[in-house]
């Protein structure tokens, strides 16, 4: 059994009688939607054909939601239709991140994710969906997939039907007769301040889509005469998760390997001010996601229920690990019981490396985001925790440890960070490859309305006046310290810019 649909669009007229009855039939609140029709029109006058679009969850065969969910609340019934359950939900978003097709809402009146979930209450005793019931063309055809004869299969075997963003390889089982490209692709129909009844809602939570006059993704004369905008998940506490992050996970890496090759010597004020480093910014980067939840008084079900293929459950019980090896490290530098902080500071660096990295395979669950699925992530988040580690070494005062070999070892990690993040983001943002989806995430923050702070706050104030005081300061203390200090904040704008203009995309 494998329950779909199907979108006649021979037959739609764009009535929204489908939006009104799912509405009605799941008492949706206002501002939120689980189904909505999409217009666009094609062609010049007077040669112009309005195109519909019912739009709502797919109800994938490989859905990236249930996967990523920490927690169930999103699950796959038997008869693969993709529920969910607000019961449990901890409203972490990372659903509405992993979804392809904007399907997935935060109602505001649970706080908790909703979506398409069916009609799954009228499926069990026997009848369609709401939306299929009022249709007056039935351009809407939902059954089971796999029932031969059944009149969904017949219209799959007859007809030529397209699905959105089978790039994505989440098998959708939503398919459209005659669907429109120009109107399947989000990115591809020009969008302007109103539409056919509505002014476009620039006062979503977090900004919405962003579609830009001169986007050169946009196809010739096409318009989106009437669309319902989506808010943009996660908010500016997850750009501030990566950066704390990357400060936590590894102001110890250095010193630690430069004190074993024998480069600089040991010392106790010095390891015991870098573990602090490590458990004051680890701390502050899991309350940031525990506050960036919607349902914050429920964030222990991640520890306690955890969905273990989801990566922010990996990613918990990582940073749990971290605070809990940095803090015992620390203790026994405070007690002065060497043997003991020579044995944990290795386990402890090693957590410290899985901290920093694991967001990327987190990012590679969210296929709604494609520049953040990108195979550099992974060794860009080890670069900038190496560098945030050469930074915070490079702000050390000689009464915390700092010598001329720290300040020496400072520069010289500091000066190859610096390089190599400059170019990982020249591979990633300036010179983008790949989907549609990163080359406009990637033209918002070089082009659109991120292109300021990118250029003057990530390049210019966090690479290129770092590089040339390193370059003039020859390892002295003020200049490097400056470095540090604006390194640091030229990667905090960086992440700002990476989270949120991959959020601005349209996904629907």
């Amino acid at each position: 059994m494998k329950y779909g649909f199907i979108i006649d669009n021979r037959k739609c007229i764009g009535c929204h009688a489908c939006s009104v009855a799912c509405k009605t039939e799941n008492h949706v609140p206002l501002g939120v939607n689980r189904t909505w029709v999409k217009y666009v029109e094609k062609g010049r006058f007077p040669q112009v054909r309005r195109h519909f679009q019912v739009t709502r969850c797919n109800h994938c065969e490989n859905p990236p939601c249930v996967e990523i969910c920490p927690v169930t609340a999103m699950f796959q019934r038997p008869d693969g239709i993709v529920d969910f359950d607000s019961g449990r939900c901890i409203g972490c978003k990372a659903c509405m991140q992993a979804c392809p097709y904007d399907a997935i809402y935060i109602d505001p009146e649970t706080d908790t994710a909703a979506k398409c979930n069916y009609c799954a209450h009228r499926v069990e005793v026997g009848l369609e969906p709401a939306c299929v019931i009022v249709c007056p063309e039935q351009a809407i055809i939902a059954g089971d997939l796999d029932r031969p004869g059944s009149r969904i299969a017949e219209l799959l075997d007859e007809q030529t039907v397209r699905v959105r963003k089978p790039e994505a390889e989440t098998h959708p089982k939503l398919y459209y007769i005659e669907g429109e490209p120009s109107s399947l692709v989000p990115t591809a129909a020009r969008h302007e301040a109103f539409y056919l009844w509505s002014e476009r809602n620039e006062e979503l939570h977090g900004g919405g889509a962003a579609y830009p006059a001169d986007s050169p993704f946009v196809q010739p004369d096409v318009l989106a005469a009437y669309d319902v905008g989506h808010e943009r998940p996660w908010s500016w506490r997850v750009p501030a998760y990566l950066w704390t992050k990357s400060i936590g996970s590894a102001p110890l890496l250095l010193p630690a390997l430069a004190a074993v090759l024998g480069w600089i010597p040991a010392n106790r004020i010095r390891d015991e001010i870098l573990a602090l480093v490590a458990l004051v910014f680890t701390t502050v980067t899991t309350l940031l996601l525990i506050t960036d939840l919607t349902r914050p008084e429920r964030f222990l079900r991640i520890l306690l229920t955890p969905q273990r293929r989801s990566w922010l459950v990996r990613g918990g019980f990582i940073l749990a690990g971290y605070s809990t090896l940095s803090g015992l490290f620390l203790l026994a530098r405070l007690a002065d019981w060497s043997a003991a902080a020579a044995i944990l500071i290795w386990p402890m660096l090693a957590a410290g490396l899985e901290a920093a990295v694991y967001t990327a395979f987190l990012f590679a669950q969210c296929k709604g985001r494609d520049l953040w699925r990108t195979r550099l992530l992974a060794p860009h988040l080890i670069v900038q925790a190496v560098l945030t580690g050469a930074a915070v070494l490079a702000c050390l005062p000689a009464a915390w440890g700092a010598t001329g070999r720290t300040r020496a070892l400072a520069a010289w990690a500091l000066g190859i960070c610096l390089a190599l993040h400059m170019l990982i983001v020249l591979e990633e943002v300036v010179m983008p490859r790949g989907s549609v989806n990163s080359r406009f995430a990637a033209r918002l923050i070089t082009h659109g309305p991120y292109r300021l702070l990118f250029w003057a706050g990530s390049i210019l104030t966090g690479v290129v006046l770092p590089g040339l005081l390193l370059v003039l300061s020859r390892s002295n203390a003020v200049p490097l310290m400056l470095a540090g200090v604006l390194a640091v904040a030229g990667l905090l704008a960086f992440e700002w810019c990476f989270v949120m203009a991959a959020q601005k995309v349209p996904n629907s």
